[in-house]
């Protein structure tokens, strides 16, 4: 697997990749204990020959509330001039709609249904599976002996990301699904419910 980039604009890198995509990994990071508090996005687009191309955005979740800095390094500069969720969700929601995304964990998911809920509005209607899940599949030795967490399998998988970075994080859970395929010698994708 090649060594994710560590990315850590204000601004997204550049506009979201188009696709074709086989699935997608989704991370956020929170600037405190609302889980609609997103201050950052990450998304791990893996293409059809398993490349993967990390889009990823600091996202300002208008508070004044950052309980959580200290375990991201986001602060309220950090996200000065970021995107407000309403505008990071347009730039995503349509090229995230068909396409599998991945979580690790329910967390992300949930996340976006409290700040959709926050602009009192629904959450997109995306296709998401978890990639724990698909890790538990894959790595039940794993269970009692370390778990099946991102830290965890960084360990076990020799991963190498920078974690609690949501493009990092994103593109880890995507490397989880990838290396999970590899070691069962068939595709994980929409069959991890």
């Amino acid at each position: 697997m090649p060594t994710p980039q560590r990315h850590t604009p204000s601004q997204p890198d550049s506009a979201f990749p188009t696709g074709p995509f086989r699935f997608l990994a989704l991370d956020v990071e929170t600037a405190n204990h609302d889980r609609g508090s997103i201050c950052q996005i990450g998304v791990a687009c893996v293409r059809p020959d398993n490349s993967i191309e990390t889009w990823v955005t600091f996202v300002d979740p208008q508070t004044a509330t950052w309980a959580f800095t200290g375990l991201h390094g986001i602060s309220q500069k950090t996200v000065r001039g970021a995107p407000f969720f309403a505008d990071a969700l347009a730039m995503i929601e349509a090229p995230l709609q068909g396409v599998t995304i991945y979580q690790h964990s329910g967390f992300d998911r949930s996340a976006f249904r409290a700040a959709c809920a926050g602009l009192q509005r629904s959450e997109p209607d995306w296709t998401w599976q978890n990639s724990v899940t698909v890790a538990r599949r894959a790595w039940p030795e794993l269970k009692g002996n370390g778990g099946h967490g991102l830290a965890s399998l960084k360990r076990h998988l020799r991963l190498s990301f920078d974690h609690h970075d949501a493009g990092e994080d994103a593109r880890a859970a995507a490397e989880v699904v990838l290396l999970a395929e590899q070691a069962h010698g068939r595709s994980v994708c929409f069959h991890d419910t």
